[in-house]
């Protein structure tokens, strides 16, 4: 057990971070279960203790008897140097238990941006950072996520990854595990990843080797063992009301970014925009029913105390019974002060009686997502919303007393010219004199905060080039000085972290030795501003002779093999292709929930069904 002196919580910023002991964590005793688990998100506390996966996960691991989970989060830069000054091991937060001494150890990642956590809370847990050189003393490295789609950036230095939904894949794991474990351990490590690999839904990275031409250009995955899967496909729950989830959150003594308890009302989106990851490795749609997510609120808010609940999902106004649902929970907690918000509004579904009803306790801005200025563009993207759609949707809202709007758009896009650039400005204008010309008055605050286009694998644009930094960084410049309206504020992305996250989500194995350098260099922390160092990441691309432009500034081949493709989500690489060409038609895709099948081919192949307002289509 690492001891937290007082002198050591003194030295830093938010001792809380590290102390543990939250209302609802479990602290089982470890001695007495035949499989210890501790999970991560590689971020710091705040951000990993918001991840809703990783609640789900816990809470489902600590329901078996013959498990302890527990968790871990990266340490901040001034608890490092500490731990490094007096030689503690990265510890959990549970028992203080070294992460050394635990079974598993299971890192969620979210963004790519975090891939330099990962080996630093390797290092200092005393883990060996490559999963080649680790020994039978310690954790099998886990990974899981949205980046799981194109792990090979990352795959030397993780031990299996859970490739989809884990809530069930994580329970076969740890029964592979308690069985293999009571035969003697027979084989060591590499009989156990060769046992998991047969788990499906499972990706074992050493049981694979990536091929490459003369020239450098991928060629192909070569299976080391025939009994790996040739290709990995994601597990999906099927039925969200039967799966087991999250009931009795931990509860921090510390603010964090979502301090407020998540409802997840269905997973999946089949809005199908071109550009999202998500919206395609997601599928298909499953609904939870009214009742289970009453009663799931209920326990939670029971559990914990909270007094706000956020209504989640990939496009939580699409849920098919929303209307209803927020009437029942308003009506359950009538008298609690509870209230309840959406963390994302579709412009053209959104109510502006919903939204009142929804914030009659505690009022907040309003948040769409146009991504960009022009219908040809949003056309391109498969958005399926108009200007139409968002000025009706403002105006409802500026009738009803709001004045605070944000808007998110996205530059760089397939397609883009200087006038889609333009015409964001020009939307958020007239957003702002749609204010005046209903109220009669100025006072409207419209932001928009503008990313950089990251090309991913597994969507329509995985074949994609991104804008050069020079070309980020002019339009950016162009967009600034066509706003001209101070009630327009404009906070954008740093285009060196898009630019550098564009190379990580398409990139391959031979990037590891890059990530690894770059942390040797200093790197960690990456997707925090002020943490985050272009030139550790430079020189590492130098030191190894790698060109960053191969993987992010070429659009690529018809035909060409891509590194991901041995895993998958189960849509169809035609079915992206076709989608391709038809983004440069500027032809629109409809929504398979709302119209014929699309053909992408995830239901016939995972063997899924789209669940929708209780209806199995």
């Amino acid at each position: 057990m690492v001891l937290l002196t007082p002198e050591l919580l003194q030295a830093v910023m938010k001792p809380a971070r590290y102390t543990g002991h939250e209302w609802n964590s479990s602290e089982k005793k470890r001695d007495e279960a035949l499989c210890t688990f501790v999970l991560s998100m590689p971020d710091v506390y705040e951000v990993g203790m918001s991840n809703l996966g990783l609640k789900i996960l816990y809470e489902i691991l600590n329901r078996r008897e013959d498990t302890a989970a527990e968790r871990v989060y990266a340490p901040w830069v001034d608890m490092e140097a500490e731990m490094r000054k007096r030689g503690l091991p990265l510890f959990s937060l549970e028992t203080r238990t070294p992460i050394r001494e635990f079974d598993f150890l299971g890192f969620s990642l979210q963004y790519e941006m975090i891939y330099t956590n990962v080996l630093n809370m390797l290092d200092l847990a005393g883990i060996p950072v490559w999963a080649a050189e680790r020994g039978e003393d310690v954790p099998f490295v886990v990974g899981g996520g949205p980046c799981v789609y194109n792990v090979e950036p990352v795959a030397d230095f993780f031990d299996l990854f859970v490739i989809g939904e884990g809530e069930e894949v994580l329970g076969e794991l740890v029964s592979l595990f308690v069985g293999w474990k009571g035969e003697g351990r027979p084989g060591g490590r590499k009989e156990f990843l060769r046992r998991a690999s047969g788990i499906a839904g499972v990706y074992v990275p050493s049981l694979y080797a990536p091929r490459y031409e003369e020239n450098g250009d991928f060629r192909g995955t070569e299976r080391l063992d025939e009994s790996a899967p040739a290709v990995v496909y994601k597990r999906v729950v099927r039925d969200m009301d039967a799966a087991q989830t999250m009931e009795k959150p931990v509860v921090p003594y510390i603010d964090i970014v979502h301090d407020r308890v998540m409802l997840e009302l269905f997973r999946g989106c089949s809005r199908g925009c071109r550009f999202c990851q998500a919206g395609m490795a997601y599928r298909p749609v499953r609904e939870r029913s009214v009742d289970r997510l009453r009663a799931l609120a209920r326990n939670m808010v029971d559990a914990t105390g909270y007094d706000e609940m956020s209504l989640t999902s990939l496009s939580s106004a699409d849920y098919s019974c929303l209307d209803g649902l927020v009437d029942d929970l308003m009506s359950d907690f009538d008298g609690e002060k509870v209230s309840f918000s959406l963390p994302s509004l579709r412009i053209d579904s959104f109510s502006i009686g919903l939204a009142d009803r929804m914030q009659q306790i505690r009022k907040s801005g309003l948040t769409f997502a146009p991504e960009a200025g022009t219908q040809r563009m949003r056309d391109v993207i498969n958005k399926g919303v108009t200007e139409e759609n968002l000025l009706d949707a403002v105006s409802a809202a500026f009738r009803k007393g709001w004045k605070s709007v944000k808007l998110y758009f996205m530059l760089g896009l397939p397609t883009e010219t200087d006038e889609d650039i333009v015409g964001i400005a020009r939307l958020a204008k007239k957003v702002v004199d749609c204010y005046q010309e209903i109220t009669g008055k100025r006072g409207a605050k419209v932001t928009i905060s503008v990313s950089c286009f990251v090309p991913k694998a597994f969507t329509p644009f995985q074949w994609a080039a991104q804008d050069s930094l020079v070309e980020f960084e002019r339009k950016q410049r162009l967009l600034k000085e066509n706003i001209r309206d101070r009630a327009i504020q404009f906070n954008y992305h740093d285009a060196r972290v898009s630019r550098l996250e564009g190379v990580l989500a398409r990139g391959d194995r031979r990037l590891a030795k890059v990530i690894f350098a770059a942390w040797k260099n200093g790197a960690r922390f990456d997707g925090w501003s002020d943490q985050f160092h272009e030139e550790y990441w430079q020189d590492a691309f130098d030191a190894l002779g790698v060109h960053r432009e191969y993987y992010n500034e070429r659009e690529r081949e018809r035909d060409e093999k891509f590194p991901w493709e041995h895993t998958s989500p189960g849509v169809a690489r035609a079915f992206l292709r076709s989608e391709w060409e038809r983004a440069a038609r500027g032809e629109l895709t409809p929504d398979c929930r709302r119209g014929r099948c699309t053909g992408c081919a995830v239901c016939p192949t995972l063997g899924v069904r789209v669940i929708d307002g209780g209806a199995r289509t």
